[in-house]
């Protein structure tokens, strides 16, 4: 009987989406530093950040994301149009090149989650879908870090250390 725990355990592993903290690969891509912002209670919108690198000889594209936290998540990208800071949704997703990575960020490229059912709660994590247009698809646990956070260093180390005191470790 206890080999079949064991093999029921690792299949479960298997099975569970990426923590934030790891490196995730899905093809020739390899998925690092995601994050997001807490936000405060009853927000509409967040945000999730990420860092995509392609080691592969052909380009792929990050075409849609999801998450069961938001009714949808438009790739979107903020830029400098003159004296005059636009955000726009990127028709036809993001491509990354062969031998190259691609960081979403604050003031960049970004996942704007829209319809928020819930929070997002510092300490916990955000997980999402994304798809690719080569690669596939891959789920990824984002670390939600505080409502000021300006990058994954903070949220990413661990993830955990600023969740409400009785809240579990790893909510996936």
């Amino acid at each position: 009987m206890r080999p079949a725990l064991a093999i029921a355990a690792l299949a479960l592993l298997a099975a569970a989406p990426a923590a934030a903290d790891d490196l995730v690969k899905v093809g020739a891509l390899s998925i690092s530093a995601a994050w997001s912002r807490a936000t405060p209670k009853g927000a509409p919108v967040g945000g999730g950040y990420l860092t995509i690198r392609n080691d592969g000889a052909s380009p792929d594209r990050l075409v849609a994301a999801s998450t069961p936290v938001s009714v949808k998540v438009d790739i979107h990208q903020m830029r400098m149009d003159g004296s005059v800071m636009v955000m726009r949704p990127v028709a036809g997703g993001v491509e990354i090149p062969p031998g190259q990575t691609v960081t979403f960020e604050p003031n960049g490229y970004h996942l704007m989650l829209e319809g928020l059912k819930q929070s997002l709660a510092e300490g916990q994590t955000l997980p999402v879908t994304l798809t690719f247009q080569n690669a596939g698809t891959v789920s990824v646990d984002f670390a939600i870090g505080s409502i000021g956070a300006r990058g994954p260093a903070a949220t990413m180390q661990h993830p955990h250390m600023n969740a409400p005191a009785g809240a579990p470790m790893h909510q996936h």
